[in-house]
């Protein structure tokens, strides 16, 4: 009788560091990109409203829905993953112009 071999794997494994669950280096990268930018802006929002507290509380939200947005989940896609997905489908081809030709009543 022929023997069945079962192949196990493991879920759960993780390819890279982390420095918690679905954020590594590379979100680490982005999200400082993302503070950058997002400080420049905050000066130019100090320096037209003169208001810290506006400025402390929109760079701190800023930085932390980069860090939810960027974070992946158990299926390892992120939330900006998705808008990705959605973005190339949306520019992608979904009307097929073809000519419909019947082989069975032109067939000679």
């Amino acid at each position: 009788m022929e023997e069945k071999e079962t192949l196990y794997i493991p879920q759960g494994l993780k390819t890279r560091s982390e420095l918690f669950d679905g954020y590594g280096k590379e979100e680490l990268f982005k999200t400082i990109i993302v503070a950058i930018i997002v400080g420049i802006i905050d000066i130019l929002i100090y320096l037209f409203t003169k208001n810290t507290a506006i400025c402390v509380v929109f760079f701190l939200s800023s930085i932390a829905g980069a860090v939810m947005m960027l974070t992946k989940d158990i299926t390892n896609i992120s939330v900006v993953d998705q808008v990705k997905f959605i973005i190339r489908f949306a520019r992608s081809q979904k009307v097929y112009k073809y000519k419909y030709y019947d082989e069975w009543r032109y067939h000679k």
